[in-house]
C-alpha cells in the first residue's frame, strides 16, 4: 500500500505544474519515509525534493539531494531511479552554467534510459539537451534533440502525459526561432500553449509567452513583444522561476535597443544583472556583459565598454567556453559542436 502510495505521489511531482507546497510536500514525504524505515520510500522522496528545488531555481540544493539519492545505493527502487536523479542533477549544472557536468549527466541518464528501455526518460533528456545545445548556440542540435522527442512521443507516448508532446514542441519552438524559422517556432509554440492552457500548467505557460515574446521581437515587433514579457513576467515571478525572469529581462532590454533606449536597456539589465548574480547563473552573466557591450560602444563610454569586454572574457574563462582545438570562443555564433566521451566540447570544423 505505501509503494503505491509513493509511486502516485511521485508522479505528481514530476508530470503537475510547479506550486508552492512541493518542497514541503517532499519533506513530509521523507519525515514519513524514516518512520517508515522504508529505503525505497526515503529514496524517492529525496528525488522529489531535488526536482522541487530545481524547479525553483535552487540548483545547489538539487545537487546537493541528488548526490543524496545516489548514495543510497542497493535500494530496489534507487536502481530504477538513477536515470531520473542524473537528469535532474544535469539540469541543475545547465542552471549553474557547468557544462561539461551538465553534459555528463545527460549522456549519463541517457544510458539509464537505453539500458532500461525507458522511453519517457529518453524523451525527457533528449529536451534537455536541445535546451543544452541552445545555450551554447548549436542550433542544429538544439532542434534534433527536441525532435527526437517528437518522435518518441508519437512513437510510444499514446498512455503519456500531454506534458511530453508539449515539452518537444517548445524546445523545438527555440530552436526554430533562433535559426530564423518564425512560421515553425510560432506554430510549435502554439500547440504548446495550447495544451499548457488545458491542463493549467502556469511554469508553461510562462515559457509559451516568453518565446511568444522573442518570436515577435525577432519579427522587430516590439510593441507586441512588450505585452507578452510582461504576462511572462507575471507567472515567473509568482511561481519563482528566477531563470526565467532573467530571461524575460534580457529579450526585453533588447526591445529598448531596438527602440533605441539605451538607459531603459541598462534598467531591464540592470535587474537581470541582480538575478543572475545570485542564482551563480554565469551564462546569465555573459549574455549581460555581451549586451552592455553593444550598448556602451553606441553610446561612446570607452571605460564602460572595456569594463564589460574584460568581464564578457572571465566568463568565459570561467565556464570553459572555448574551444580546445582552434581557440575560438563557444556560443557566441551560430556553430555545429561535437561532444567527445569525455564530455569537452569542441567546433565540428
Amino acid at each position: 500500500m505505501v509503494g503505491i502510495t509513493y509511486k502516485m505521489s511521485f508522479r505528481r511531482l514530476e508530470e503537475g505544474p510547479l506550486t508552492g507546497e512541493q518542497p514541503k510536500f517532499a519533506v513530509v514525504q521523507i519525515d514519513t519515509a524514516r518512520e517508515l524505515e522504508d529505503p525505497d520510500y526515503l529514496t524517492e522522496s529525496y528525488l522529489n525534493l531535488a526536482r522541487s528545488n530545481e524547479k525553483l531555481c535552487e540548483f545547489q540544493k538539487t545537487i546537493s539531494y541528488c548526490k543524496t539519492c545516489l548514495n543510497m545505493q542497493g535500494t530496489t527502487v534507487s536502481l530504477q531511479l538513477n536515470g531520473q536523479v542524473s537528469l535532474s542533477m544535469g539540469n541543475a549544472y545547465l542552471g549553474l552554467s557547468i557544462f561539461q557536468k551538465a553534459l555528463e549527466c545527460f549522456e549519463k541518464a541517457l544510458r539509464y534510459a537505453h539500458n532500461n528501455d525507458d522511453k519517457m526518460l529518453e524523451c525527457r533528456v533528449c529536451c534537455s539537451l536541445g535546451n543544452f545545445y541552445t545555450h551554447l548556440k548549436d542550433y542544429e542540435k538544439a532542434l534534433f534533440f527536441p525532435c527526437k522527442a517528437a518522435e518518441l512521443v508519437n512513437d510510444y507516448g499514446k498512455g503519456w502525459s500531454l506534458k511530453y508532446r508539449a515539452m518537444s514542441q517548445y524546445y523545438m519552438a527555440v530552436a526554430y526561432r533562433k535559426l530564423g524559422h518564425l512560421a515553425d517556432a510560432m506554430e510549435c509554440c502554439e500547440e504548446t500553449m495550447k495544451i499548457a492552457l488545458q491542463h493549467g500548467d502556469r511554469p508553461l505557460q510562462a515559457q509559451c509567452l516568453l518565446c511568444f515574446a522573442d518570436i515577435h521581437r525577432s519579427r522587430m515587433d516590439v510593441q507586441t513583444a512588450f505585452p507578452r514579457y510582461d504576462s511572462s513576467m507575471s507567472i515567473m515571478t509568482e511561481i519563482g522561476n528566477r531563470l526565467g525572469q532573467i530571461q524575460v529581462l534580457l529579450g526585453v532590454a533588447k526591445c529598448w535597443v531596438i527602440q533605441k533606449e539605451p538607459d531603459k536597456a541598462l534598467e531591464s539589465i540592470e535587474k537581470a544583472h541582480e538575478l543572475a548574480e545570485g542564482l551563480g547563473n554565469k551564462l546569465g552573466l555573459l549574455k549581460i556583459h555581451c549586451l552592455c557591450e553593444g550598448i556602451y560602444r553606441t553610446k561612446g563610454q570607452q571605460r564602460e565598454l572595456r569594463n564589460h569586454v574584460v568581464k564578457f572574457h572571465e566568463c568565459v574563462e570561467e565556464m570553459e567556453l572555448y574551444c580546445g582545438m582552434c581557440g575560438e570562443s563557444i556560443g557566441d555564433k551560430n556553430h555545429q559542436l561535437q561532444a567527445l566521451p569525455c564530455s569537452h566540447v569542441f567546433h565540428l570544423k
